[in-house]
């Protein structure tokens, strides 16, 4: 790949980069979206869910079957829900096992524009166009007992090479925001990373203590990147997400098999 090549996609991811973070922002676990470089804001904010489902959402031919719905390609490489998790609440506003066509997904970056008008627009969305998404599926897990709770996005891409590219930049938006780093994760050192939230350091310690915490991780496997957002009550289950990682990293590579 030559450098000119290089440097237009790095200068298409960097533009793009607010797009990126939909990926951990969409369900609300981690709210990034309105970071700016000049301006960044490190703190997350306190949320809360819904109570979780045991069926899938929207329905569809798949409907009521506990371990997700897996009726498409992208729909297959969602990790099947483990022991010891039911689906979880709904991905604000796409349910809690829904799939995005590659029209839609686009679309879904493309609604960060905002500020953007004209020929800059314009020119923002074709950037997004040259991506070449090729669609998203999203999953949300909670463990039983609902202390914690794990949203998974899995976007497909035409390039590879851009992918990665996609993915180290998103890596190091929670690095320069100073995200402290979480736990690794096995056998996947080389292509995911985690990274924690700031502690909460408003109000008294009970206050604090009440206050969820949350993580994001994001990997990559081929053509496919994956982010997973987590978030629950004190303590919270910082390995048990790596694990869920773990297992859905194993899954893309191995997506006949339950693991």
């Amino acid at each position: 790949m030559s450098e000119k090549t290089v440097s237009r996609k790095r200068r298409l991811l960097t533009n793009v980069l607010t797009a990126v973070l939909v990926l951990g922002a969409i369900g609300g676990g981690v709210a990034y979206t309105a970071v700016t470089v000049d301006g960044a804001d490190r703190s997350a904010p306190t949320v809360g869910w819904a109570e979780p489902t045991v069926t899938t959402t929207p329905s569809d031919p798949a409907a009521g079957f506990a371990k997700g719905r897996a009726s498409t390609p992208l729909s297959k490489l969602l990790l099947p829900v483990p022991d010891g998790y039911v689906l979880g609440a709904d991905v604000k506003g796409h349910g809690n096992d829904h799939e995005l066509a590659a029209k839609e997904a686009s679309a879904l970056f493309k609604q960060t524009n905002k500020g953007l008008y004209g020929k800059k627009r314009r020119a923002y969305e074709k950037e997004i166009d040259k991506l070449g998404i090729q669609g998203m599926a999203m999953r949300s897990y909670a463990s039983v007992g609902s202390t914690l709770q794990v949203e998974v996005l899995v976007l497909r891409m035409k390039d590879k090479g851009m992918v990665r590219q996609f993915s180290g930049i998103q890596k190091g938006m929670f690095e320069f925001l100073e995200l402290r780093e979480g736990p690794k994760i096995k056998d996947h050192e080389k292509n995911a990373a985690c990274f924690l939230a700031p502690e909460p350091r408003k109000g008294d310690k009970k206050e604090r203590a009440a206050e969820l915490r949350s993580m994001i991780c994001q990997a990559y496997d081929g053509e496919v990147m994956v982010t997973v957002t987590a978030y629950g009550a004190v303590p919270f289950g910082e390995q048990a997400v790596a694990e869920l990682v773990k297992k859905q990293l194993d899954h893309i590579e191995s997506p006949g098999e339950y693991v």
